[in-house]
């Protein structure tokens, strides 16, 4: 790598985030490279997506119809394939992964975001629903 070459970043993204754009009219991914100021690559888990594909099909039509739009949104990013134990949340695939891997996590999931923190992994949520912050360096 040559001097000031930046490395692309991969960042985790958990369901709740693509539902952002829908209720806020914030790009998520534009404010992602903005409070980076390096590129990134967008990382969807397969459990994630299938979480987002069970949301298309169960709840109220609101939340069906928000999740087939979050879908589409999804699209940008790259989907890796993970297992998932019979124990195991979604939350605990993104937090295992996310330690594996190193790798930021955009999530507003209070809870998800604390473990994160208390493994020293940097988190990327929605702040007073007009921009998407960063908690930890990357």
């Amino acid at each position: 790598m040559q001097t000031g070459e930046k490395v692309t970043i991969e960042i985790i993204i958990d369901a709740n985030i693509f539902l952002v754009p829908l209720q806020f009219k914030i790009d998520i991914f534009e404010n992602i490279a903005n409070l980076l100021n390096q590129k990134f690559e967008p990382i969807l888990l397969s459990t994630t997506l299938q979480e987002m594909q069970k949301m298309t099909e169960k709840g109220s039509p609101k939340l069906r119809k928000q999740a087939e739009m979050a879908l589409k949104i999804a699209q940008k990013c790259r989907t890796v394939d993970v297992k998932k134990s019979q124990e195991e949340t979604n939350d605990e695939v993104i937090l295992r992964v996310a330690t594996q891997l190193k790798s930021p996590v955009a999530t507003n999931d209070r809870e998800l975001r604390k473990r994160l923190r208390d493994r020293g992994i940097p988190v990327i949520f929605l702040r007073g629903k007009h921009q998407l912050e960063l908690e930890g360096a990357v």
